[in-house]
Protein backbone atom coordinates (compact mmCIF):
# COMPACT_ATOMS: atom_id res chain seq x y z
CA UNK A 1 0.00 0.00 0.00
CA UNK A 2 1.64 3.64 -1.17
CA UNK A 3 1.57 6.30 1.29
CA UNK A 4 -0.11 9.79 0.24
CA UNK A 5 2.26 11.68 -1.17
CA UNK A 6 2.15 15.89 0.72
CA UNK A 7 0.96 18.00 -1.47
CA UNK A 8 3.00 20.45 -3.54
CA UNK A 9 3.50 24.05 -2.44
CA UNK A 10 1.49 26.45 -4.52
CA UNK A 11 4.05 28.29 -6.88
CA UNK A 12 4.04 32.26 -5.38
CA UNK A 13 3.73 32.82 -9.00
CA UNK A 14 0.43 31.38 -8.86
CA UNK A 15 -0.52 32.54 -5.53
CA UNK A 16 0.18 36.75 -6.19
CA UNK A 17 -0.71 36.39 -10.04
CA UNK A 18 -4.65 35.00 -8.60
CA UNK A 19 -4.57 37.72 -5.48
CA UNK A 20 -3.84 40.33 -8.43
CA UNK A 21 -6.18 39.27 -10.23
CA UNK A 22 -8.78 39.07 -7.46
CA UNK A 23 -8.13 42.56 -5.76
CA UNK A 24 -8.22 44.02 -9.49
CA UNK A 25 -11.57 42.82 -9.97
CA UNK A 26 -13.41 44.42 -7.03
CA UNK A 27 -15.77 47.46 -8.31
CA UNK A 28 -14.59 49.09 -5.34
CA UNK A 29 -10.79 49.43 -6.39
CA UNK A 30 -12.07 50.58 -9.58
CA UNK A 31 -14.31 52.96 -8.17
CA UNK A 32 -11.37 53.92 -6.31
CA UNK A 33 -8.98 54.45 -8.46
CA UNK A 34 -10.99 56.37 -10.86
CA UNK A 35 -11.87 59.11 -7.58
CA UNK A 36 -7.58 59.33 -7.39
CA UNK A 37 -7.64 60.30 -11.10
CA UNK A 38 -10.56 62.57 -10.62
CA UNK A 39 -9.76 64.59 -7.62
CA UNK A 40 -6.22 65.90 -9.25
CA UNK A 41 -8.77 67.05 -12.45
CA UNK A 42 -10.93 68.80 -9.81
CA UNK A 43 -8.09 70.37 -8.10
CA UNK A 44 -6.61 71.80 -10.84
CA UNK A 45 -9.77 73.23 -12.63
CA UNK A 46 -10.23 74.85 -9.02
CA UNK A 47 -6.99 76.51 -9.01
CA UNK A 48 -7.31 77.53 -12.60
CA UNK A 49 -10.47 79.04 -11.76
CA UNK A 50 -9.50 80.95 -8.48
CA UNK A 51 -8.51 84.41 -8.49
CA UNK A 52 -7.76 85.23 -4.52
CA UNK A 53 -4.40 85.02 -3.32
CA UNK A 54 -3.51 82.53 -0.49
CA UNK A 55 -0.89 81.13 1.75
CA UNK A 56 -2.18 77.79 1.59
CA UNK A 57 0.31 75.12 -0.06
CA UNK A 58 -2.57 74.81 -3.02
CA UNK A 59 -1.81 78.65 -3.75
CA UNK A 60 1.70 77.40 -4.37
CA UNK A 61 -0.49 75.21 -7.83
CA UNK A 62 -0.94 78.76 -9.54
CA UNK A 63 0.60 79.13 -12.71
CA UNK A 64 3.38 75.71 -11.32
CA UNK A 65 1.50 72.54 -12.74
CA UNK A 66 4.24 70.20 -11.89
CA UNK A 67 3.35 71.15 -8.14
CA UNK A 68 -0.09 69.84 -8.08
CA UNK A 69 0.85 66.19 -7.83
CA UNK A 70 2.62 66.42 -4.41
CA UNK A 71 -0.12 68.97 -2.97
CA UNK A 72 -2.61 66.18 -4.26
CA UNK A 73 -0.62 63.40 -2.05
CA UNK A 74 -0.72 65.14 0.77
CA UNK A 75 -4.48 66.50 0.53
CA UNK A 76 -5.59 62.76 0.02
CA UNK A 77 -2.93 61.37 2.76
CA UNK A 78 -5.30 62.73 5.06
CA UNK A 79 -8.14 60.40 4.76
CA UNK A 80 -8.95 58.93 1.37
CA UNK A 81 -5.77 57.39 0.62
CA UNK A 82 -5.85 55.64 4.02
CA UNK A 83 -9.31 54.77 3.70
CA UNK A 84 -8.64 52.73 0.01
CA UNK A 85 -5.82 50.89 1.74
CA UNK A 86 -8.82 50.43 4.85
CA UNK A 87 -10.95 49.02 2.39
CA UNK A 88 -8.54 46.70 0.56
CA UNK A 89 -7.35 45.51 3.91
CA UNK A 90 -10.34 44.44 5.14
CA UNK A 91 -11.66 42.51 1.99
CA UNK A 92 -8.38 40.67 2.42
CA UNK A 93 -8.90 38.52 5.19
CA UNK A 94 -11.84 40.02 7.05
CA UNK A 95 -14.37 40.24 3.63
CA UNK A 96 -13.08 36.41 2.77
CA UNK A 97 -13.63 35.03 6.35
CA UNK A 98 -17.20 36.16 6.33
CA UNK A 99 -18.00 35.17 2.77
CA UNK A 100 -16.13 31.27 3.50
CA UNK A 101 -13.50 31.77 0.93
CA UNK A 102 -10.63 32.27 3.36
CA UNK A 103 -11.64 28.65 4.64
CA UNK A 104 -10.75 26.80 1.23
CA UNK A 105 -7.72 29.44 1.17
CA UNK A 106 -6.32 28.26 4.96
CA UNK A 107 -7.13 24.55 3.97
CA UNK A 108 -5.29 24.71 0.76
CA UNK A 109 -1.27 23.90 0.52
CA UNK A 110 -0.50 27.58 1.10
CA UNK A 111 1.01 27.97 4.39
CA UNK A 112 0.01 30.25 6.99
CA UNK A 113 3.44 32.82 5.64
CA UNK A 114 2.84 32.57 2.42
CA UNK A 115 -1.13 33.67 2.91
CA UNK A 116 0.43 36.97 5.24
CA UNK A 117 2.91 37.49 2.62
CA UNK A 118 -0.21 36.98 -0.16
CA UNK A 119 -2.53 39.36 1.29
CA UNK A 120 0.21 41.98 2.07
CA UNK A 121 0.52 41.88 -1.48
CA UNK A 122 -2.57 42.70 -2.57
CA UNK A 123 -2.94 45.86 -0.05
CA UNK A 124 0.56 47.42 -1.38
CA UNK A 125 -0.23 46.98 -5.11
CA UNK A 126 -4.01 49.24 -4.86
CA UNK A 127 -2.03 51.27 -2.49
CA UNK A 128 0.67 51.80 -5.16
CA UNK A 129 -1.54 51.82 -8.29
CA UNK A 130 -3.26 54.56 -5.89
CA UNK A 131 -0.42 56.64 -5.50
CA UNK A 132 0.11 55.97 -9.36
CA UNK A 133 -2.96 57.24 -10.44
CA UNK A 134 -3.12 60.52 -8.39
CA UNK A 135 0.69 61.32 -9.34
CA UNK A 136 0.23 60.56 -13.47
CA UNK A 137 -3.59 62.94 -13.31
CA UNK A 138 -1.85 65.59 -11.60
CA UNK A 139 0.69 65.89 -13.28
CA UNK A 140 -1.06 65.77 -16.60
CA UNK A 141 -3.62 67.81 -15.17
CA UNK A 142 -1.22 70.16 -13.66
CA UNK A 143 0.84 70.61 -17.00
CA UNK A 144 -2.55 71.03 -18.86
CA UNK A 145 -4.63 73.45 -17.35
CA UNK A 146 -2.66 75.17 -15.13
CA UNK A 147 1.06 74.83 -16.97
CA UNK A 148 4.71 75.65 -16.07
CA UNK A 149 5.41 78.21 -13.55
CA UNK A 150 4.64 81.97 -14.80
CA UNK A 151 8.82 83.00 -14.22
CA UNK A 152 11.12 83.71 -17.02
CA UNK A 153 13.15 80.68 -17.97
CA UNK A 154 16.18 82.33 -17.38
CA UNK A 155 15.46 82.77 -14.00
CA UNK A 156 17.19 79.26 -13.45
CA UNK A 157 17.08 75.61 -15.38
CA UNK A 158 14.53 75.57 -17.95
CA UNK A 159 11.51 76.43 -16.16
CA UNK A 160 9.70 73.60 -15.08
CA UNK A 161 8.97 74.01 -11.61
CA UNK A 162 9.15 76.64 -8.88
CA UNK A 163 9.95 75.86 -5.15
CA UNK A 164 8.45 77.02 -2.81
CA UNK A 165 12.14 78.48 -1.88
CA UNK A 166 11.59 80.82 -5.07
CA UNK A 167 13.93 78.61 -7.17
CA UNK A 168 13.43 77.62 -10.73
CA UNK A 169 14.22 73.57 -10.50
CA UNK A 170 14.34 71.67 -14.00
CA UNK A 171 11.92 68.69 -15.24
CA UNK A 172 14.86 66.27 -13.73
CA UNK A 173 14.84 67.89 -10.64
CA UNK A 174 11.01 68.00 -10.69
CA UNK A 175 10.39 64.41 -11.46
CA UNK A 176 12.79 63.54 -8.78
CA UNK A 177 10.62 65.49 -6.33
CA UNK A 178 7.31 63.78 -7.43
CA UNK A 179 8.68 60.67 -7.31
CA UNK A 180 10.36 60.76 -4.02
CA UNK A 181 6.75 62.41 -2.82
CA UNK A 182 4.99 59.57 -4.33
CA UNK A 183 7.41 56.57 -2.65
CA UNK A 184 6.94 58.23 0.95
CA UNK A 185 3.38 58.48 0.44
CA UNK A 186 3.36 54.96 -0.37
CA UNK A 187 5.72 53.60 2.49
CA UNK A 188 3.57 55.45 4.81
CA UNK A 189 0.36 53.74 3.45
CA UNK A 190 2.30 50.38 3.61
CA UNK A 191 2.27 51.18 7.17
CA UNK A 192 -1.03 51.80 7.78
CA UNK A 193 -2.17 48.64 5.39
CA UNK A 194 0.16 46.43 7.90
CA UNK A 195 -2.01 47.70 10.69
CA UNK A 196 -5.44 47.10 8.83
CA UNK A 197 -4.85 43.81 8.21
CA UNK A 198 -3.63 43.00 11.45
CA UNK A 199 -7.20 44.43 12.58
CA UNK A 200 -8.90 42.66 9.60
CA UNK A 201 -7.20 38.69 10.79
CA UNK A 202 -8.69 39.65 14.45
CA UNK A 203 -12.45 39.98 13.00
CA UNK A 204 -14.96 38.69 10.26
CA UNK A 205 -16.62 41.97 9.84
CA UNK A 206 -15.13 44.08 7.17
CA UNK A 207 -16.83 47.45 8.25
CA UNK A 208 -14.93 47.10 11.79
CA UNK A 209 -11.50 47.12 10.05
CA UNK A 210 -12.56 50.62 8.15
CA UNK A 211 -14.25 52.14 11.17
CA UNK A 212 -11.22 50.99 13.68
CA UNK A 213 -8.39 52.31 11.16
CA UNK A 214 -10.13 55.84 10.37
CA UNK A 215 -11.24 56.03 14.13
CA UNK A 216 -7.60 55.50 15.04
CA UNK A 217 -6.69 58.15 12.48
CA UNK A 218 -8.74 60.41 13.83
CA UNK A 219 -8.02 59.60 17.81
CA UNK A 220 -4.17 60.06 16.72
CA UNK A 221 -4.99 63.50 15.36
CA UNK A 222 -6.95 64.52 18.40
CA UNK A 223 -4.39 63.73 20.59
CA UNK A 224 -1.51 65.50 18.53
CA UNK A 225 -4.20 68.56 19.08
CA UNK A 226 -3.66 67.97 22.98
CA UNK A 227 -0.73 70.30 24.67
CA UNK A 228 -0.68 67.85 27.69
CA UNK A 229 0.49 65.21 25.46
CA UNK A 230 3.13 67.07 23.35
CA UNK A 231 5.90 63.94 23.78
CA UNK A 232 3.47 61.59 22.05
CA UNK A 233 3.31 63.94 19.08
CA UNK A 234 6.51 62.15 17.67
CA UNK A 235 5.40 59.03 17.51
CA UNK A 236 2.11 60.04 15.99
CA UNK A 237 1.95 59.34 12.40
CA UNK A 238 -0.25 61.33 11.60
CA UNK A 239 1.94 64.31 13.18
CA UNK A 240 4.59 63.84 9.76
CA UNK A 241 2.18 63.58 7.23
CA UNK A 242 2.17 66.76 5.97
CA UNK A 243 6.21 66.29 5.23
CA UNK A 244 5.54 65.27 1.58
CA UNK A 245 5.44 68.85 1.17
CA UNK A 246 9.29 69.29 1.73
CA UNK A 247 10.06 68.01 -1.74
CA UNK A 248 8.74 71.12 -2.74
CA UNK A 249 11.62 73.17 -1.33
CA UNK A 250 15.26 73.99 -2.17
CA UNK A 251 17.07 72.44 -0.97
CA UNK A 252 14.64 69.44 0.38
CA UNK A 253 14.91 69.22 4.30
CA UNK A 254 14.96 65.57 4.90
CA UNK A 255 15.07 65.64 7.97
CA UNK A 256 10.85 65.38 8.39
CA UNK A 257 10.52 63.08 5.42
CA UNK A 258 13.30 60.73 7.41
CA UNK A 259 11.47 60.74 10.90
CA UNK A 260 8.09 60.24 8.97
CA UNK A 261 9.89 56.91 7.48
CA UNK A 262 10.76 55.56 10.79
CA UNK A 263 7.65 56.30 12.62
CA UNK A 264 6.59 54.32 9.55
CA UNK A 265 8.29 51.79 9.70
CA UNK A 266 7.28 51.12 13.47
CA UNK A 267 3.99 50.82 12.54
CA UNK A 268 4.33 48.24 10.12
CA UNK A 269 6.63 46.63 12.39
CA UNK A 270 3.78 46.14 14.67
CA UNK A 271 1.31 45.48 12.16
CA UNK A 272 3.23 42.74 10.78
CA UNK A 273 3.95 41.20 13.82
CA UNK A 274 0.08 41.20 15.33
CA UNK A 275 -0.99 40.08 11.86
CA UNK A 276 1.72 37.03 11.28
CA UNK A 277 0.55 36.07 15.02
CA UNK A 278 -2.77 35.81 14.55
CA UNK A 279 -2.94 34.03 11.06
CA UNK A 280 -0.34 31.21 12.17
CA UNK A 281 -2.58 30.85 15.07
CA UNK A 282 -6.48 31.03 13.20
CA UNK A 283 -7.99 28.11 12.90
CA UNK A 284 -9.33 27.05 8.91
Amino acid sequence: MSATAPARPVPWSRLLGAELRWVLRRPRTLVGLGLFALVPVLMAVGIALSDGPSRSLLSQVAGNGLTLPVAALSALLMLLLPLAVAVAAADAIAGESQHGTLRGVLLAPVGRLRLVVMKAFGVLVVAGLAVAVVVVSGTVAGWALIGPPVVPFGAGGDGALLSLSGSVLPVSDAAYRIGLAALWTLGQLTAIGAVALAVSACTEHPLVVVSSVLGGLILLGVLAAIPALEPLRPYLITTGWGAAADVLRDPIPYRGLAHGTLVALGYLAVGAVVLTVRMRRRDA
